[in-house]
This record gives structure tokens, C-alpha cells and sequence, in this order.
């Protein structure tokens, strides 16, 4: 759940990675922090329908957030923090079934040269398991969510790193968690970063294991969703009419 009510806006400008200006639905104007160092790619053209979230935090320099966008009607969240936190409960609470038997969830674990694992699991007789979450955001063709929408050397050593976890006998676990409300399937977008792609497919050869759950969005706010297929290179058929 948001922290506090979302409020409608229109999308002005999305500039400087993490700055967006709205216009709230009784025509002010505002600044909100949007939490997303990725392209956005396909989500952030004026005029797009917004929902931003208010703060009276005075700890924070800007009073809003930029939370959700609507896409023909589709609900897309953009802040990149969020995913953690839902992954985060759904593990506590066991609800993601690849990882139900983890009794221990530790967030933030030191591990490989100069990364930390978002989550390490653990639980007697179980293999400690190396979680790491993506948020997925973008979508070029209906029904088909893709990662990532920019570059990302940081994502390509994650997998690198995963690997050489599971290469020492330990579980490494690659979460993808799609933002969508429109997506059924997802896919490795390959002309955008062919490394990570690559990436990938050594990880996943070298025993990463790749889950990808979709989310339940509304403007009230973001919950985990059921797993969702993964093909890496979008041959696999799906129905876009699927509930």
C-alpha cells in the first residue's frame, strides 16, 4: 500500500533522471521526485496520465512522488525502490513458491567484489539462496514486458556475480518483477544491451535461476502477482487476452 492517497496528474517533463513535472488535476503545477535511474522508455512522453504520491516529510526536498503511469490504460510503476519492498514481503510472508521453505530473509547482504545480494535467504537443511530483484517497466509490444530499457554494466555484473555464487553450491535466484498490469509474458530486450543478454544466458547456463512474478497494481497500491513466463528471446506464444 502507498503511504498516503495518490493524486492524478498529467506529465509535463521527466528530466534530470530523477525529476518530473506534473500538473495535479486542479491545475498546479509541481515537482516530483521520480525514483527511476532507467530510460523509462515509452513512459514518459507529455501529457501521459500520472499518479504522484504527497509527503509532508521535511526531510525530503520535493513534496511529491512520481508513482504510477498510465499507458492506454494500463497502470505501469515506475519507482524502482518499491520492488524491493514487495519482494521483500512476499518472502517473509512465503508467498513466493520457489522460495517458500526460507525461514531467515536477511535484505542487503555483503557479496561478490562490490555488490549487495537484496536479499539472502536461509532456513535449516536449505541451501542458502542469493536473491536479487529487477524492477521491469518496459513494454514494445502488447502483452510482452521486456528488461532492461537502457543499458546497465551494473546489471550485467549482478548476473556475474550470481554466477560465481552458484558455481560454489549456493541457490542464486534472479527475480524480475514486472510493473505492468498489461503484461503476460516477458523477454530480454537484446538490441537495447546485447552484454546483458549474453550476460544472461552464461548466468542462467552456469545455474542462476530466473523467476519472474507479475504485480497487482492500483492506485492504492502495489502487491505481488502470480509468476509470469519467461522467454529470452520472445518466441514463446502467448495470449495477450488472458486474464
Amino acid at each position: 500500500m502507498f503511504q498516503t492517497p495518490l493524486l492524478r496528474a498529467t506529465l509535463i517533463r521527466r528530466y534530470k533522471r530523477f525529476l518530473a513535472d506534473v500538473r495535479l488535476d486542479d491545475g498546479t503545477e509541481v515537482t516530483a521526485h521520480c525514483a527511476n535511474p532507467g530510460s523509462m522508455l515509452g513512459l514518459a512522453e507529455p501529457g501521459l496520465r500520472v499518479w504522484v504520491e504527497p509527503n509532508n516529510d521535511p526531510r525530503k526536498k520535493l513534496r511529491y512522488g512520481l508513482r504510477l503511469v498510465d499507458v492506454g490504460g494500463a497502470l505501469v510503476g515506475v519507482d524502482t525502490s518499491l520492488p524491493n519492498r514487495v519482494v521483500g514481503d512476499g518472502l517473509r510472508a512465503g508467498a513466493i513458491d520457489a522460495l517458500s521453505a526460507y525461514t531467515r530473509i536477511r535484505p542487503e547482504v555483503r557479496y561478490g567484489e562490490k555488490s549487495r545480494v537484496d536479499f539472502l535467504c536461509q532456513g535449516d537443511g536449505l541451501r542458502d539462496a542469493y536473491v536479487e530483484v529487477k524492477s521491469v517497466t518496459l513494454s514494445r509490444s502488447p502483452g510482452l514486458a521486456e528488461f532492461p530499457d537502457s543499458r546497465t554494466d551494473r546489471g550485467a555484473r549482478h548476473l556475474g556475480e550470481l554466477a560465481k555464487v552458484a558455481g560454489d553450491g549456493a541457490r542464486a535466484v534472479l527475480v524480475y518483477l514486472v510493473q505492468r498490469s498489461d503484461a503476460f509474458c516477458m523477454t530480454l530486450a537484446t538490441d537495447i544491451d546485447p552484454a546483458y543478454a549474453d550476460a544472461s544466458t552464461k548466468a542462467k547456463a552456469a545455474g542462476v535461476e530466473i523467476l519472474v512474478l507479475g504485480t497487482k497494481i492500483t492506485p492504492q497500491g502495489i502487491t505481488l502477482g502470480q509468476p509470469l513466463p519467461f522467454d529470452p528471446i520472445a518466441t514463446l506464444a502467448f495470449d495477450a487476452n488472458l486474464p
